[in-house]
């Protein structure tokens, strides 16, 4: 039974993840998308927010660990392995919105606010931030993260990646910023300060945390996940 609800909650979130590409492909708000689906009670609001996918060590060991159990009773369930797959295609999608919007990866510092999969915890255990900041890495990008409680622990994982002790000292010269865990001290950032300090105004947003209407004020070219996009 645990592994069942845990493998439908990471459905639902890889089901809203999947409406996300298809917001975007179609120019509508999974946002608005996704309330309404929650407000109907059969379906209910929980694990229905589009982003950089789940993480944490449950809901991918409990994924595995019950498609296991079913291909050991004869029983294929292809559905998990979607499950898991449109999970990684949110990290990829992310970094394909960083790669367009910067053309070359090559020695560009990328900030990437937030490192533990989800705010509240140190947890960096299949944290999409680390997943994205290795693809990063990867195409000789200059990653530099932050985390008000996961950095230890995320550089103990990736040892290239750069560790800020504050928000805007890692978005200080960088060419484009990563929402990746909604922390308080993320989702209250001054941004007139974060403008001023970017080398360059790009946000990928992971986790829908801004408004797209404050972000167009600001000057941003905005990039939040399963939204129209906001440029200057």
């Amino acid at each position: 039974a645990k592994h069942a609800s845990n493998a439908f909650l990471a459905l639902k979130i890889s089901f809203a993840n999947a409406m996300a590409r298809i917001a975007e492909a179609a120019g509508a708000d999974v946002v608005a998308v996704t309330e309404v689906m929650g407000s109907d009670p059969r379906i209910g609001k929980d694990h229905l927010a589009a982003g950089l996918g789940y993480g944490g060590s449950c809901f991918p060991k409990d994924l595995l660990a019950f498609e296991r159990l079913t291909n050991r009773l004869g029983y294929d369930f292809p559905l998990l392995r979607e499950v898991a797959r449109i999970n990684e295609e949110a990290v990829d999608a992310a970094f394909r919105k960083v790669e367009e919007a910067l053309w070359n990866l090559e020695g560009k510092r990328v900030a990437l606010l937030g490192l533990a999969f989800k705010p509240g915890t140190d947890d960096v255990r299949f944290a999409p931030a680390l997943g994205l900041a290795d693809r990063l890495l990867s195409a000789d990008a200059v990653v530099v993260g932050y985390d008000p409680e996961a950095g230890p622990n995320a550089k103990a994982e990736l040892p290239a990646l750069e560790l800020a002790d504050d928000p805007y000292t890692a978005l200080a010269g960088a060419h484009a910023a990563v929402v990746c865990t909604q922390w308080e001290e993320v989702t209250a950032l001054d941004l007139g300060k974060v403008r001023s300090v970017m080398a360059l105004p790009i946000v990928v947003d992971g986790r829908n945390v801004f408004d797209p209407a404050e972000m167009a004020k600001h000057g941003f070219t905005y990039l939040p996940t399963g939204r129209p996009p906001v440029r200057p």
